[in-house]
């Protein structure tokens, strides 16, 4: 026979202190993630905008100093659009999300106030773009 041993478990105490501890971690990790998700989508807006903004020079560039035929509308970028070295599809405005992420309105002034109506704005005269809901110096603008 073999002795017996006597069986080895956690009390009430114990587990309620692990319970506490993995509580007050948590409470610590969470809110962190809650800010990283708004902080990707500005990163991956400003990265948007960056594609858009060299594709519009080389075009620009190579076309004789004469820029796409970028209209108003969801993601009609013109040339633009699925001709290499320019883009492949549309870009979407992360930051502002939502259906209207690839819609560009044609304006010659950045966003003064953030919003959802719209993902690009592209002055069509000096061929400058901006990102909805980012000022003129690419910066975002507060949620409300």
């Amino acid at each position: 026979m073999t002795p017996h041993r006597p069986r080895h478990a956690f009390t009430l105490v114990e587990i309620l202190i692990v319970v506490v501890i993995l509580g007050i971690l948590a409470s610590i990790v969470v809110p962190q993630f809650a800010s990283a998700t708004e902080d990707a989508q500005r990163v991956g807006t400003y990265d948007q905008l960056q594609k858009i903004r060299k594709a519009l020079a080389i075009y620009y560039v190579r076309s004789g100093n004469v820029y796409p035929n970028i209209t108003a509308g969801n993601g009609t970028w013109g040339e633009l659009i699925g001709n290499a070295p320019y883009l492949r599809e549309p870009p979407k405005n992360m930051y502002v999300g939502g259906a209207n992420a690839g819609l560009i309105v044609l304006n010659n002034t950045a966003d003064n106030a953030w919003h959802m109506n719209y993902g690009w704005v592209f002055d069509p005269v000096s061929g400058e773009v901006w990102a909805a809901g980012y000022d003129a110096n690419d910066q975002p603008l507060p949620r409300p």
